[in-house]
Parts: C-alpha cells; sequence; structure tokens
C-alpha cells in the first residue's frame, strides 16, 4: 500500500538544544489530538466510509503518518543534546528516568496515548465531523506551540504542518458535502 521515502514530507531544522519547546511538541506526538490518534483513526474510519470519500481518509491517514515523523524529528533534535539536568528543568524529569531521550507516546502532560483517541462511529458524517473537529483541533495546536516557540527554523515546519491541518479540515467538509448530497438526492427506481 505504501511507498516509503527516506525524506520528511518537509525539512525540520531546530535552532538550538530545547528541551522545553519538545516538551510541548510531545503532545502532537502522542497526545489525543496528535498525529498518531489522527493516522490510526482515518486509516480504522476507511472501513465503514461510502467508497466515494475512502481514498480521502486513506490518504491524510497517510499523511499523517509523514507529520508524526516530522514531530518525531523535532522532538529527537530539541533534546539529543540536552543533559538530565536540562530535561528536568523543562518538565520532561519523568520522561528521562523511563526512558532517557527516547520516544515514546505520551501527551505533554505525560499521559500514556491510549486507543480511546480514536473515533469510530461507524455514521460516516458523524465520523467525518469527528475528523473535522480533529484537525481543527491540531490547528490550534500548532498555533500554540508556535506562539510559545522562539526557533525561527522549527517555526517554519511548524507553520507547514499547521496549514496541512487546515486543508485536510477542508477536504473533510467536501467529503461531508459530498455525503450529504448523496443521502438527500432522490432514489429513482
Amino acid at each position: 500500500m505504501w511507498v516509503y521515502e527516506k525524506k520528511l514530507q518537509y525539512p525540520v531544522k531546530v535552532s538550538e538544544c530545547n528541551p522545553r519547546l519538545a516538551k510541548y511538541l510531545i503532545e502532537q506526538y502522542g497526545g489525543a489530538d496528535g498525529e498518531l490518534s489522527a493516522a490510526l483513526r482515518y486509516l480504522n474510519q476507511r472501513y465503514s466510509i461510502p467508497d466515494k470519500v475512502i481514498g480521502l481518509l486513506t490518504d491524510i491517514g497517510t499523511e499523517e503518518f509523514a507529520h508524526l515523523e516530522m514531530i518525531a524529528t523535532m522532538i529527537y533534535k530539541l533534546t539529543k543534546d540536552a543533559t538530565p539536568e536540562q530535561m528536568k528543568e523543562a518538565g520532561l524529569g519523568a520522561h528521562y528516568a523511563n526512558h532517557d531521550h527516547a520516544l515514546y507516546y505520551n501527551n505533554a502532560a505525560g499521559v500514556p496515548w491510549n486507543a480511546s483517541y480514536i473515533q469510530a462511529k461507524g455514521d460516516p458524517i458523524a465520523d467525518l465531523y469527528e475528523d473535522i473537529a480533529a484537525e481543527e483541533k491540531a490547528r490550534a495546536t500548532y498555533q500554540w506551540i508556535i506562539n510559545m516557540s522562539d526557533d525561527p527554523c522549527l517555526n517554519d515546519s511548524l507553520k507547514f504542518l499547521r496549514e496541512r491541518e487546515i486543508v485536510h479540515s477542508q477536504r473533510f467538509r467536501e467529503a461531508v458535502e459530498i455525503l450529504k448530497f448523496e443521502r438527500d438526492r432522490k432514489q429513482i427506481y
């Protein structure tokens, strides 16, 4: 199904070691509205969605994995040279004690990722509205992280991700309209 290109979807650069900023980004790695949750949600929902929009869920779900890879790269670059003291000062002391500098699927508060983050109602329109909300929440989170960041290099990549969330939301809105039209059109036999 996939062809993996050994490059990021968009370049990731950081100016300096900054575990505090990495702590915020962890929300998009393993949080309820993060990239892992989005990828799994969309790739799961595609099994109960009409054929007219199944490709959209596959495409966006796949792209979310690319975004997850970008977030992982950001976190890695922001923490790879951090001392244990810097990790502790950034609020990542417990993370360091459990995982050293390894990435782990949890949110910014340290709560581990869990499958309850993945919504699937089985009603295509309800699921797509859930997906729109997920994209808008991710967009807002990216904006808030940008607001707290003083790293112009990293902000460039974060702005790319924020813009992709907007595009995904728009595409899901289009899919809702397609399905509403199909649902409401008069059936002639």
